[in-house]
């Protein structure tokens, strides 16, 4: 009876030990897949907060800057191959089969030391559909706030020199913040399913925003050097006359001997 009951019983202990193997434990993980946390911006009607940390903002941009030196103005064209992963909300996006060829101007000043901005660029771009103005301004020691950015579209309908006259409005704000969140706010247009948003209430800040680009626009010569520029990527630019060269019609006539 011996032989019989023990292997019976030690079946039964091993049969028991591998359905609970089987068992996924309760304080396993379910899935090892990491979590991926998403971050929606509210662009066309940010909170009331976030409307202060804007108007903060652009209140410290200085009206009268001192500039260093240092500078930079340069020049170039850039294919853009790869579609946008985001397009800016309430913006026409337009999506061509064929690369998008733009020629840009960028231009660089540097603020002086006792300046809460360590410097400004600002960067004008033409894809021959639409013209692209964008101003932004780095902060020399960021602990909260890292950069502003102010940008304006126009269709390239028009010439850049028209665009640049008309002092453009700005259509877009963005306060890039450290270890946070940036905070946007966007001209928004109507949807196909509803109206555009009530903006009226941000009038403000696009109003502040807007008049500090059209003062930068004075201030680094934009209107005179982004033409310039963009002519000579194109090749009509004007060429210069040689030093010592002088203007007219020379006329022949006898000499007396």
């Amino acid at each position: 009876m011996r032989r019989i009951l023990v292997p019976l019983c030690l079946a039964v202990f091993l049969l028991t030990i591998s359905s609970a193997a089987q068992q996924p434990s309760a304080e396993a993980p379910q899935s090892q897949q990491p979590q991926v946390k998403v971050n929606m911006l509210n662009v066309c009607t940010p909170s009331a907060d976030e409307q202060k940390e804007i108007a903060a903002a652009l209140a410290r941009v200085p009206k009268e800057p001192l500039f260093g030196t240092d500078f930079e103005v340069s020049r170039g064209r850039s294919t853009l191959t790869d579609m946008p992963a985001i397009l800016q909300a309430g913006q026409p996006g337009h999506v061509a089969g064929e690369p998008s060829v733009a020629s840009y101007v960028r231009i660089r000043r540097e603020f002086s030391v006792q300046a809460l901005f360590s410097s400004v660029q600002y960067s004008f771009s033409n894809d021959g559909q639409t013209m692209v103005e964008t101003m932004v301004l780095h902060v020399r020691d960021p602990k909260d706030l890292i950069q502003v950015s102010l940008e304006d579209t126009a269709s390239a309908v028009t010439s850049s020199e028209a665009m640049l006259v008309a002092n453009t409005p700005v259509s877009r704000v963005r306060l890039e913040r450290f270890g946070k969140s940036s905070i946007t706010l966007a001209r928004c247009q109507a949807s196909p399913g509803g109206p555009a948003p009530d903006q009226s209430a941000y009038e403000p800040l696009f109003r502040s925003a807007s008049d500090l680009l059209g003062n930068y626009r004075a201030l680094l010569g934009v209107k005179k050097i982004v033409p310039e520029e963009l002519a000579k990527i194109s090749g009509t630019a004007k060429p210069k006359p040689a030093p010592g060269s002088t203007k007219g019609t020379v006329k022949s006539g006898s000499q007396k001997p």
